[in-house]
């Protein structure tokens, strides 16, 4: 599915490349992070779709925000999700899943807080 880039603006350009189904956590049944790169400009990030279905039973929340991420960072994430040999599966139990499915006390997602984001932008349709 393509998205609009941040930093072109040209719509449809921005899809996404790679992605990690990570564990569920405190708040989300489910937690994706993608790598989205621009085929128009080169722009490079990540994404992070959630997606919780607490609550009422037709209730239903969806968050899909993308980050500029330090062109380290990104490079690694991309590494390490293109190693992982089940990345659909949360279940996995190689390294990348081991890292990226980190959480807090308070057991909410929190493998973003070691990298060096540059701000957030919207996944546009």
């Amino acid at each position: 599915m393509p998205f609009q880039c941040p930093e072109c603006s040209t719509s449809g350009s921005l899809r996404i490349t790679s992605r990690l189904e990570l564990p569920p956590d405190s708040r989300s049944d489910e937690i994706t992070l993608q790598i989205v790169k621009c085929s128009r400009c080169g722009f490079a990030g990540i994404a992070v779709y959630q997606e919780s279905r607490r609550g009422a039973l037709d209730s239903e929340s969806v968050d899909h925000t993308g980050f500029r991420v330090h062109t380290g960072d990104w490079k690694a994430l991309e590494r390490a999700i293109n190693r992982c040999p089940r990345p659909n599966k949360w279940r996995c139990k190689c390294a990348a899943h081991h890292k990226l499915s980190r959480t807090d006390a308070w057991g909410r997602w929190n493998a973003l807080d070691d990298l060096r984001l540059e701000g957030a932008f919207q996944m546009k349709l």
